[in-house]
């Protein structure tokens, strides 16, 4: 298909975005308007009609999910070496780009090391145990200030200026040796993907110049949901040439606990004061009437671009609230009435998805769609390969096949506890990285080393060297003989089951935790004998040796983490449950929002700090998943500590169209010929099916 095929296909206001090429533009996207067709014919226009080349692009968003779905739909458009070069990323990744093309100017080696929030949180531990007695709790608290930070583009030198009580005062003076242990272990962390490209951009006028040749026009997807770092991102790489799209809606931002500043809309036009704005406000998604609630509800929200959602889809049916007398029969009716649905209008159970404030509504609503036998797919699971336990047996693994795997080392070295602290990892670092030397070798490499003597204490030296002795042997058993057999023992011998039990909150716990460790290894053995099984039906004279067959039954758990993860995205016939927040950019033909009640949603939190628009807005999201139809529930009473406590009807629903709403079990809003017609049709259904 021609690009003016495609753009034949997209409305007015569509085409009028993608045509727009000559300045900054702002796409307000409405829910379910179409916007990847605009980002993703956009890219085709630029690189097809107006010869740009694809090496000179970058469209960026937030999740690899949309990372790889756009660049999926840019392929379908570009052919054979149209689209060679072209970056479509996550902020994320383009950051880390920058900073691979940067290293030496950053002071960075090649290989350096990523730390994931639980490399950061083990970090801060040890860091925050030397000052008191620290919980879980706190450690959270400091991990999260740092990285609202990061997100602000507050560095270490400045951080206690911006401390407003002691806590803060006390993240400030971690965030600054946090920071400097980073560097000496030539690491970042998740949030310096994008502060370092941003601060190197800002203070060298040479790279900025160099990164302005490259991209000379940025596309950014989700744009409410940006922060200030995100946001400089843009601005820096964009200013000279102003030529960039942003594709937003202020009314989906519903990302300011984690630093998204929707106020970025605002701030982007006094930015560049000839800002194109095209709304896009025909939606393809939903019936009128689950539109007109949805425009209904956020109006009441302050906004600086007016804009109101409408459909060709026709009125649909009402939107149904219904009140349950307790939280068990609101759960027990979405499940039985998901059943009877389904058998009733020959649906899928992938058509209906069930949205709610917080995880632990999900609890009830499992126990019942296990009873009615109900297949479900219960989104925001931890990942098995996510657990501490695994990422520390992971980490052994890697560092016995890869010594220099200096990631690996510094998440086990003092997993069980060996007394050795940051401080002594922080010399060993800066020992193994002397640039003067240009010594430049691993952190397992350089505690061999008798020079080490000369930069730590004797009992530092030796508390090292009976780590990496202790490595060594396995690694020499693991060579010699059975290879599962010295990982079995290495796990015995440094008592790793203490460890755990040291740091549960209670022994089954540990215990669980401790079997999930030794799951992970039957799998390796598993994966090694598949691996043997295969080796020795091929005709071949090189032998592998019990470490190599190790080190490619790794490689392959490795993998299957990677698709574990993957595969929490696949359509199997299931019902889908899923917070408000996770459901963002999803759509489903039936969706049931539960919980509407004050304190549920909105949240006391946000009631509380008055972010009630924030709330809002998430129930917009709920509301705009809808396509056919829309169910909204709420308990008069709900269980809290041990007692029932009395429910308040949602603020929100008192905000909705009254007359598009069909009430259920509340008797001053219900229909009395409306109940009637339910209860005959309840029977006629119940009839059909045992017919």
């Amino acid at each position: 298909m021609s690009i003016k095929q495609r753009l034949a296909k997209l409305n007015p206001r569509q085409q009028e975005a993608v045509r727009f090429i000559d300045g900054p533009c702002l796409v307000l996207a409405g829910a379910g308007s179409g916007k990847t067709s605009v980002i993703t014919t956009k890219i085709a226009y630029l690189v097809q009609e107006c010869g740009m080349s694809a090496r000179k692009i970058a469209a960026v968003t937030f999740t690899n999910k949309a990372a790889r779905e756009m660049k999926e739909r840019v392929g379908q458009l570009l052919q054979g070496r149209e689209g060679h070069g072209l970056t479509v990323s996550t902020f994320h990744t383009l950051g880390l780009n920058i900073i691979r093309g940067e290293l030496k100017t950053l002071g960075y080696k090649p290989g350096f090391s990523l730390f994931d929030p639980e490399d950061a949180k083990a970090l801060l531990r040890d860091l925050m145990q030397k000052d008191a007695q620290i919980d879980a709790d706190q450690i959270s608290r400091v991990q999260s200030q740092i990285s609202t930070w990061k997100n602000d583009l507050v560095l270490p030198g400045d951080a206690l200026s911006h401390a407003a009580d002691d806590d803060e005062q006390f993240a400030a003076r971690v965030y600054e040796a946090y920071n400097r242990h980073l560097k000496a272990y030539n690491a970042v962390d998740f949030d310096d993907l994008i502060l370092l490209p941003v601060v190197l951009l800002r203070d060298d006028p040479e790279v900025l110049a160099r990164w302005r040749r490259k991209i000379h026009y940025m596309l950014v997807d989700e744009y409410q949901d940006t922060n200030v770092s995100q946001y400089l991102l843009v601005k820096l790489l964009m200013a000279e040439r102003a030529t960039f799209t942003v594709v937003g809606d202020d009314d989906q931002s519903i990302y300011a606990w984690r630093g998204a500043r929707p106020e970025n809309l605002v701030t982007l036009g006094e930015d560049f004061p000839r800002l194109n704005v095209i709304k896009l406000e025909q939606n393809y998604r939903s019936t009128g009437t689950i539109l007109r609630a949805a425009n209904t509800l956020i109006a009441n929200n302050p906004h600086v671009y007016e804009k109101a959602l409408w459909s060709e889809l026709g009125p649909g049916e009402s939107i149904r609230v219904v009140v349950n007398r307790h939280e068990e029969a609101e759960a027990d009716r979405v499940a039985s009435e998901i059943l009877t649905r389904r058998i009733k209008e020959r649906a899928e159970w992938r058509d209906f998805a069930v949205l709610y404030r917080g995880n632990f509504q999900a609890r009830l609503l499992e126990l019942k769609l296990q009873h009615y036998q109900i297949p479900y797919k219960l989104s925001g699971g931890t990942s098995f390969f996510s657990r501490n336990e695994i990422k520390d047996a992971m980490a052994y693994l890697r560092l016995l096949i890869n010594p220099a795997d200096d990631n690996a080392f510094l998440r086990i070295v003092n997993v069980p506890r060996r007394e050795i602290g940051p401080g002594t990892l922080e010399k060993l670092a800066n020992y193994a990285n002397d640039q003067a030397t240009g010594r430049g070798i691993s952190l397992f490499a350089a505690c061999h080393e008798i020079g080490l003597e000369q930069v730590l204490p004797a009992r530092a030296v030796d508390r090292l060297g009976r780590f990496t002795h202790f490595i060594d042997g396995v690694r020499r058993r693991m060579d010699s003989g059975d290879a599962i057999a010295a990982i079995r023992d290495m796990l015995r011998e440094m008592d790793y089951e203490a460890w755990l039990h040291q740091n549960a909150s209670a022994p089954t716990v540990a215990e669980r935790r401790m079997a999930n460790v030794w799951t992970l290894i039957d799998q390796l053995e598993k994966s090694m004998e598949r691996n043997a099984e295969d080796s020795a039906t091929e005709d071949s004279d090189s032998l592998e040796t019990e470490t190599d067959g190790v080190e490619a039954a790794i490689s392959r758990l490795v993998l299957r983490d990677i698709l574990e993860q993957q595969a929490e995205e696949d359509d199997s016939d299931r019902v889908q449950l899923l917070t408000m927040h996770a459901s963002k950019g999803l759509e489903f033909p039936h969706v049931y929002l539960m919980g509407l009640e004050e304190d549920l949603l909105p949240h006391r939190n946000a009631v509380e700090a008055g972010t009630v628009e924030e709330e809002r807005r998430l129930a917009y999201v709920g509301i705009t998943r809808a396509r056919r139809t829309l169910t909204l529930t709420l308990a008069r009473q709900r269980k809290a500590y041990g007692e029932l406590l009395d429910c308040t009807p949602s603020r929100f629903l008192d905000e909705l169209p009254p007359d598009d709403l069909d009430w259920e079990g509340r008797a001053d809003k219900e229909d009395p010929e409306k109940k009637q017609a339910r209860g005959k049709d309840a029977i006629a259904g119940l009839r059909s099916l045992l017919g």
